[in-house]
C-alpha cells in the first residue's frame, strides 16, 4: 500500500450493500453499449469543428482522433481483460500509478461522463425545437433525466436492452441519411468555408478541430465500466469494445463525407441539428428523409444520453465504494443499482444544461462538450501511461488479450491524447479552466480527507494490495 494513504477494513455488510448485478451483459450487448455511448456524436457536436478548421481541418483532426481511439481501444481491451473491475480507468491507473494517479484518472472520467449528458440534453432540445414540438428547453432536459435515470434505477439488464433497441433505431437513421445524401454529394461543397482551400484556418484550425473530432468517438472507452456486470469479462470486454470501435469508424467516415458534401460545410458549421439541416439544404426544403432523420435522430441522442448515465453511475460507484468519494454515494438498492450515483450527477447535469442554455443559447452546448472533452483527454493520457507502466512493472500479469503492437500502440495514443489536451486550451480556455478547477478541488478533497479513509477491501484496492504483496515476496 502507498505510504501516504490510510486504509480501513470494512465489514462484509458494507460490500453487501454495494453489489452490482453479475452476468447481465454478453459481448454483443457490450458492443451495443459502446456504440450507444458515442452515437449522438454522429447526430450533433462534430459539426462545430467545421467552423474551427474548415472541412480539411476537420478531416485531419478526425483521422488523428480515429488513430488515437483505435490505438487506445486496443490498450483498454488488454487492461479490461486483465483487471475486470467496475472502476475501469480508475482501477487500471490505481494499479499502475498508485492511489492518487487512480483517483485523478477516475475524476477526469467522471467529469467527462457527468458533463456529456448535459451537452446531449441541450442537443435533444434543439432537435425537438426543430420539429416544432416544443419551444421550451429546461422541461425537455428534466424529462430526459427523470425518464432515463428512472429506467436505470429499475435494473441494469433492462436498461442495457432498452439501450440496445434505441441504438439500433438510431443506426437505421444514420444508414438512411448516408444513403439519401450520396446522390447529392458534390466535392466542391466541402470547401465553402473561408477561402475555399483545404485548410482555410491553417494548421492551428485543424488542431482546434480535434476537440470536435473527438465527438465522433467520445465515451467508447466506457465499455470496461460494465466489467463487473458482464458474463465473461476476460473474453467479452475485448470483443465488445473493439467491435464498437469498428462500427464507429465506419459512421465517422461516412457522416464527415456525405453531410457537408451534400449540404455544404457552411450550412452545418453552427447547427444544433446538423443532419436534418443537411438533408433540407441538399434537397431544397423539407422532405420525408429530413423528418425521418430528425425524428429518429432523437433516438441517437437519447441512446448516448441514456448510456452515459450508466457510465457516470458506475465510475462514481467505484470511487465511492473505495472511499475516494463519500461512501454513501455507492449504496445499491434491491435491484442492485447504485441509486445515489445515478441521481446526484443527474441533478447536477440538469442544472448545468439549463444554466448554460440560458446564459449562452447558441454555444452553450458546445462549451459543455469542451469541458467533457478536456476531462476525457486528460483521462486518456493517464490510462495510456497506465498501460505502458503495467507492461514494464507487471509483465507477468495474466492478460487474456494483448494489445497488437504493445506499448508502441499505446504510445501513439498517448502522444495524440496530449495533443488533444493542448487543443482544448486553444479552442476554449474557459472550459479548460473550469475542468482544471474541478480536478484541483477533487484532489484537495483527496489530500485533506479521503486518503485517510480508503477502503482496503474494495476490489480495485485489493488488486493493488495483492500485487504489492506478491512483489515483496519476490
Amino acid at each position: 500500500m502507498a505510504k501516504h494513504v490510510e486504509y480501513e477494513k470494512v465489514s462484509s455488510d458494507y460490500l453487501e450493500h454495494r453489489q452490482l448485478k453479475r452476468g447481465a451483459a454478453g459481448w454483443v450487448l457490450l458492443a451495443g453499449l459502446g456504440v450507444s455511448y458515442v452515437i449522438s456524436g454522429d447526430f450533433a457536436g462534430w459539426n462545430f469543428g467545421l467552423a474551427q478548421g474548415g472541412w480539411g481541418g476537420m478531416l485531419v483532426a478526425t483521422i488523428l482522433m480515429a488513430t488515437m481511439y483505435t490505438c487506445m481501444v486496443f490498450g483498454l481491451a488488454e487492461l479490461a481483460s486483465a483487471l475486470p473491475v467496475a472502476g475501469a480507468g480508475y482501477g487500471f491507473a490505481r494499479r499502475a500509478l498508485g492511489p492518487l494517479g487512480g483517483y485523478a484518472t477516475g475524476i477526469a472520467i467522471l467529469i467527462e461522463y457527468a458533463i456529456a449528458p448535459a451537452a446531449i440534453s441541450v442537443f435533444i432540445g434543439d432537435y425537438i425545437k426543430a420539429l416544432g414540438l416544443l419551444d421550451a428547453t429546461w422541461p425537455v432536459y428534466l424529462a430526459c433525466y427523470i425518464v432515463f435515470v428512472g429506467i436505470h434505477l429499475y435494473g441494469v439488464g433492462e436498461a442495457l436492452r432498452v439501450m440496445f433497441v434505441i441504438t439500433g433505431v438510431a443506426v437505421v437513421a444514420l444508414v438512411a441519411f448516408v444513403a439519401g445524401m450520396i446522390p447529392k454529394f458534390d466535392s466542391s461543397k466541402l470547401f465553402d468555408i473561408g477561402d475555399g482551400s483545404f485548410l482555410p484556418m491553417g494548421v492551428t484550425g485543424a488542431w482546434g478541430a480535434i476537440v470536435f473530432a473527438i465527438w465522433f468517438f467520445l465515451a467508447v472507452e466506457g465499455v470496461p465500466l460494465a466489467a463487473e456486470e458482464a458474463r465473461d469479462p476476460k473474453r467479452d470486454m475485448p470483443r465488445g469494445i473493439i467491435g464498437a470501435m469498428v462500427v464507429l469508424l465506419v459512421f465517422a467516415a461516412a457522416i464527415l463525407l456525405v453531410a457537408p458534401g451534400g449540404a455544404g460545410s457552411k450550412v452545418l458549421e453552427a447547427s444544433g441539428n446538423p443532419l436534418p439541416e443537411a438533408v433540407r439544404a441538399a434537397y431544397g426544403g423539407d422532405t420525408f428523409l429530413a423528418q425521418l432523420v430528425n425524428y429518429v435522430g432523437l433516438a441517437g441522442l437519447v441512446a448516448s444520453f441514456f448510456s452515459i448515465i450508466y457510465a457516470y453511475s458506475r465510475q462514481l460507484f467505484a470511487l465511492s465504494r473505495a472511499g475516494y468519494l463519500p461512501r454513501w454515494l455507492s449504496k445499491t438498492g434491491k435491484r442492485k443499482t447504485p441509486y445515489l450515483a445515478l441521481i446526484v450527477p443527474g441533478t447536477i447535469g440538469f442544472a448545468l444544461a439549463t444554466i448554460m442554455k440560458t446564459v449562452d443559447p447558441v454555444t452553450g452546448g458546445a462549451r459543455l462538450i469542451n469541458i467533457a472533452v478536456f476531462g476525457a483527454a486528460l483521462s486518456y493520457v493517464l490510462m495510456m501511461v497506465s498501460h505502458i507502466v503495467l507492461r514494464k512493472t507487471a509483465p507477468d500479469l495474466p492478460r487474456p488479450y494483448r494489445t497488437p503492437g504493445g506499448v508502441v500502440t499505446t504510445s501513439v495514443a498517448l502522444v495524440l491524447a496530449v495533443a488533444a489536451v493542448i487543443a482544448t486550451f486553444f479552442v476554449d480556455e474557459i472550459a479548460a479552466a473550469v475542468t482544471a478547477g474541478i480536478v484541483l478541488i477533487a484532489v484537495a478533497y483527496y489530500w485533506f480527507y479521503s486518503r485517510h479513509h480508503l477502503v482496503a477491501n474494495a476490489p480495485e484496492e485489493e488488486f493493488a494490495a495483492i500485487a504489492k504483496a506478491e512483489a515483496e515476496l519476490d
